[in-house]
């Protein structure tokens, strides 16, 4: 095949769109956050790409778009191999092709990783043009797309039922023909994670390429590095964060097993929220978007909450209407997302397809008019 080349050269030429957070001085390139990928314009009859996995626990799946639509789902087994993208197609055409990493950033695993290598094929690539807007999503595993593809009766905790496609944060990016990047993890929090372990925010390591991946290996992939702002900055960020920290109120204490420190958020003996422990969930919202101001300082703050139930959102209102009214910054909004059903609901009691097709339907709305602006 005539086409044989490494990423970096081709992203650098415009040739090849690198989706996601990724560092930027790293070859070949890791993916490491849900929806990141590499997307292509390309000529010829075939193209295939070159990835390499790891993991120990949690392996990697990705899907394959071609011409915006999905035709193939897979996992991709530990080591470095080809995987055919298409062939057989009409040469002369161009066709985009895109492939999208499935599963989170895997915390839980050290050894997770996908890394792309390269593409070769017989034809010729083009240049992939940026859309009209980029888009940030921030969340759970919601946001993550668990369970938004398999069986309503699957309960057990795999990759295979994560979706980067399936999910709404690209059906919004979709709708509104934007960029968009992706940074989630199953049972995290703003403050805490849903078994009260104040460590598993999501805030904490927002400033780095992704900061909750670790070990050595992730480290020299570059997770760890400051992630460069100014490369990409979006013009909505999208928080979709407080179902594991209304979770933590009704769940065990955990204790920190280094110091041996009980972190507990509390209820009344009338079931109601401790207004000590509200306080400091509405303290985190509001530190965690003036740290997002910080770094994105022309964005519209979107906190979209709601697929999984609202027991937190008078407190996010307050929050975000005390930030408000502190830093006079009126780019900051909060949105109900509708809610999961009986009919919408997908595996693992998480929200299904239906679910994320709803809620970027109204969520997309909503940017949309932010967007005109």
């Amino acid at each position: 095949m005539a086409m044989q080349e490494g990423l970096r050269q081709l992203d650098g030429a415009n040739q090849v769109k690198v989706h996601g957070r990724t560092s930027r001085t790293q070859f070949p390139i890791p993916l490491f956050w849900t929806a990141s990928g590499v997307e292509a314009n390309v000529t010829g009859s075939e193209l295939w790409v070159e990835l390499e996995s790891d993991y120990a626990q949690y392996e990697p799946w990705i899907s394959i778009l071609l011409n915006s639509e999905p035709i193939s789902r897979l996992m991709i087994p530990k080591g470095r191999q080809w995987v055919c993208l298409f062939r057989g197609m009409n040469p002369e055409t161009i066709k985009n092709v895109r492939i999208v990493k499935d599963v989170q950033a895997m915390s839980g695993d050290p050894d997770a990783s996908l890394i792309v290598h390269g593409l070769k094929g017989n034809g010729e690539l083009k240049p992939v043009e940026d859309r009209p807007f980029k888009l940030e999503f921030i969340g759970d595993s919601i946001t993550s797309g668990e369970g938004s593809i398999g069986a309503k009766p699957e309960e057990d905790w795999i990759p295979a039922w994560f979706s980067g496609v399936l999910n709404y944060t690209t059906l919004t990016a979709v709708a509104l023909n934007a960029d968009h990047r992706v940074l989630s993890q199953s049972g995290w929090g703003v403050m805490t994670s849903w078994d009260n372990n104040p460590n598993a925010n999501l805030p904490a390591g927002y400033e780095q390429v992704c900061g909750l991946l670790t070990g050595d290996k992730n480290a020299a992939l570059g997770a760890h590095e400051p992630n460069d702002f100014a490369a990409w900055q979006p013009d909505v960020v999208v928080i979709n964060l407080g179902t594991n920290d209304g979770g933590a109120f009704y769940n065990q204490e955990w204790k920190d097993p280094n110091t041996g420190k009980v972190h507990k958020q509390r209820l009344n003996e009338d079931g109601s929220f401790h207004p000590e422990d509200l306080a400091s969930f509405e303290q985190a919202v509001q530190a965690f978007l003036i740290k997002l101001r910080k770094n994105n300082p022309k964005a519209d703050l979107v906190w979209a909450y709601g697929m999984l139930g609202l027991p937190m959102m008078p407190a996010i209102y307050r929050a975000v209407d005390t930030y408000i009214r502190q830093t006079g910054d009126r780019k900051v909004s909060v949105f109900q997302l509708p809610n999961t059903n009986e009919h919408t609901i997908g595996a693992r009691m998480h929200p299904g397809r239906l679910a994320h097709e709803a809620a970027a339907k109204e969520l997309s709305g909503y940017l949309k008019e932010l967007l005109k602006a």
